[in-house]
This record gives structure tokens, C-alpha cells and sequence, in this order.
């Protein structure tokens, strides 16, 4: 199995370094989730796999909620919303994965509310 390959200066150094790069923001957003989930009385088993349609598994009051984080674009001063990238698959949506949406400006969480179109 190939890894990607990461972006170097002719220097070798990182183009983006590691604390800028898109996996390091979603690394972020899960602990913050897990530590939120558990402050809300959750208990919280992340996906060890770092793949497939869900992050973490969150247990409550004998209800299992399969969950994927999100990180959130600020769109405005005072809401921030997912991009079109950030919606559930077909996939989540068949197992009913419930997104968590983390606002890196403010490191706060926030469940989000799925709004399916009817065609």
C-alpha cells in the first residue's frame, strides 16, 4: 500500500508544515470532540483505523451514536457552516452517522442538524 507523498522545498523541508497540514487540523478536532463527548456524559471510542465513514463511536445512556467530526469554515462573523465537502455520504447517511461540527476559531463543537433534499 503507497502513502501519499508530502510537498517538499527544494530544501526538503515540509511546504506545509505538519501543524498547518489538513490531517493535523482534523487530529485537532476529534480530541476536542472526545473531550467534549466526555463532559457531556459520553464514553468515547475513536476509530483506531484513522479511516472508513465514522471517527469515533460515543456511548449514553444505553444509546450508541456513531460519529463523524467536522471541521467548520467560518462563513460569517457569527455562524460557522460546512462546506459541501463536509455533508454525510450515502454510506453515513445508511448507517445513520451523526456529524460533530468543530469550529477551530473557538474550539467549540457543535452537532449538526441533517437536512436531507427530497427530489
Amino acid at each position: 500500500m503507497c502513502s501519499k507523498r508530502v510537498a517538499l522545498n527544494n530544501d526538503g523541508t515540509r511546504k506545509i508544515p505538519i501543524s498547518e497540514s489538513a490531517q493535523r487540523k482534523g487530529d485537532l478536532a476529534e480530541y476536542y470532540a472526545v473531550t467534549w463527548l466526555w463532559d457531556n456524559g459520553y464514553e468515547v471510542f475513536p476509530n483506531a483505523g484513522s479511516s472508513g465513514p465514522i471517527d469515533m463511536v460515543a456511548f449514553k445512556d444505553g444509546k450508541i451514536t456513531l460519529i463523524d467530526v467536522k471541521t467548520l469554515c467560518l462563513d460569517s462573523p457569527k455562524r460557522p457552516a460546512m462546506s459541501t465537502s463536509s455533508r454525510r455520504t450515502q454510506e453515513q447517511k445508511n448507517l445513520g452517522v451523526v456529524l460533530l461540527g468543530f469550529a477551530p476559531e473557538t474550539r467549540k463543537l457543535r452537532w449538526i442538524n441533517h437536512y436531507e433534499k427530497h427530489v
